[in-house]
Formats: C-alpha cells, sequence, structure tokens
C-alpha cells in the first residue's frame, strides 16, 4: 500500500506542468507600478494573462505628487505581498521603483519604458536631455503645480498602437502630475545592487528610446527592445506579461 501511494504521488508530480511546480515551491508576488497621467486600470491586460499563470499580483495606486509618497504607497504594497516581490515600474513609476526596489523582499526590477534614475538624479533632468531627431512628450506648460499631456496629442505621443477610442478616454482622464515628482532626486538607486531587466520600446514618442537605451544600459541588466509606442502594457500585454514572467522565474 505505501508503495503505491508512492507511486501514484510520483505519477502525480510527473503530470503536472513544469512551472506549476516551480511556482508551488518558490513562489513570487509581482507588484506593478504605473507611471505619471494614469493609473493603475492600464494593467489589467497584463494583470490577467499573470493571475491566470499563477502569480499573486498587486497593483499599486499612487497618486503622483509627490516622489516620496508614491515610493511609500509602493512600500505599503509590497510589504503586503505574500512571497518575494518582482517590482515592476512602466514610465515615471521606474523612477519609484528604483527608490522602493531597495526593500530586502524585492528580488528583481523590472523596467517597462521607464526611467531609471541615478542617486541624487531626478526624473527632470533624464527628460530634458537632448536627443535630436527624436519627438519629445506634448506637455503642457503647467498650471498650479501640475503638469498633463496635451489631450489632443495625447492619443500619439502615448499610445498610437492602441485603439483610439481608449487613448481619447485616456487623455480625458488623465491624472495631474506634480511638479514635486519628477524633480525630486532619487536618494537610492535599487537597480545598482538587485536584477535588472529593460523593455525599450522603440516607437515612443514620451521617452526618447535613445534616453531608454542610455538608462537600460547602465543598469548593466537584460535590455530587450520591442516596436511599441509609450504604452507598452496596452499594446503587447502577452510580451511584457513574458517579460516579466522571465524575470520572475530567474529570481526563483
Amino acid at each position: 500500500m505505501i508503495r503505491l501511494a508512492y507511486a501514484f504521488l510520483a505519477a502525480l508530480l510527473m503530470a503536472w506542468p513544469a512551472g506549476a511546480v516551480a511556482q508551488t515551491e518558490q513562489p513570487i508576488s509581482i507588484v506593478l507600478v504605473h507611471g505619471a497621467f494614469v493609473d493603475g486600470s492600464g494593467w489589467k491586460p497584463v494583470y490577467d494573462i499573470l493571475t491566470k499563470d499563477g502569480y499573486e499580483v498587486l497593483i499599486v495606486q499612487n497618486p503622483t505628487r509627490t516622489l516620496e509618497d508614491d515610493v511609500a504607497t509602493t512600500a505599503r504594497v509590497i510589504a503586503s505581498a505574500k512571497h518575494p516581490v518582482v517590482l515592476v515600474g512602466h514610465s515615471y513609476g521606474g523612477a519609484v521603483i528604483s527608490e522602493a526596489g531597495d526593500d530586502p523582499k524585492v528580488r528583481s526590477l523590472v523596467y517597462l519604458a521607464a526611467f531609471a534614475p541615478d542617486k541624487g538624479e531626478s526624473v527632470l533632468e533624464l527628460a530634458e536631455k537632448p536627443t535630436p531627431g527624436e519627438p519629445s512628450a506634448p506637455l503642457l506648460p503647467p498650471a498650479d503645480g501640475y503638469l498633463l499631456v496635451d489631450p489632443a496629442k495625447f492619443p500619439t505621443a502615448f499610445a498610437a498602437d492602441v485603439d483610439l477610442s481608449t487613448t481619447r478616454f485616456m487623455a480625458a482622464a488623465q491624472m495631474p502630475w506634480g511638479l514635486q515628482a519628477p524633480q525630486a532626486k532619487l536618494a537610492k538607486a535599487a537597480w545598482k545592487g538587485k536584477p535588472t531587466y529593460y523593455l525599450l520600446t522603440t516607437q515612443d514618442h514620451m521617452i526618447p528610446p535613445s534616453t531608454q537605451r542610455m538608462m537600460a544600459k547602465r543598469t548593466g541588466g537584460k535590455l530587450v527592445e520591442i516596436g511599441s509606442s509609450h504604452a507598452v502594457m496596452l499594446s503587447h500585454p502577452q510580451d511584457v506579461a513574458s517579460f516579466i514572467e522571465s524575470a520572475a522565474s530567474a529570481s526563483r
């Protein structure tokens, strides 16, 4: 009877998909951090894929008024994760994970068309670097200490490869970006001590590809390029999910 039970257990384990066994033995939580002008709802296509694949996925809803507040909000979500964390940031969210990612619970950092500032550097400094021949983000002049993307130019600048009805709504539903957030200098650069992955969007009209490439290379992490607009999580959700899962697999 005992031999029969062992034989049954061995057969059951062999029948399981390899990924399911690995996920059960060494589970990973994935924390997704949005960027400026949007909220966490833009992660839904990626969230659906990752949760279907068995990951605990947590969405950070940052107010994007100050970097300090956003880092603190992200830290609370990291603390609530059940397992070690792969921390993912899109756009300005890259600056947030660069500081919040210093948490010992974070195994690796994933940047998606994101800013990756160094210690003592701000998003504003990176955004103001000259990039001849590349378009820059069509921001309106600051008003009451906040920034917005020109709504008329938002669809083509932010997500030219996403359905126009979606991007028009995104333009109308923008979250104002507090000036204190991009002006703040980072106190830490977690990418210096954590495995890093960078997905560069070659058709980006918000963060020039050359700026992304510079930041990605100096992190020393894995760099993959994709023909996408800035909103890569909406236009290429399967590619993004697979990229995040590759980081998760290496982080076990």
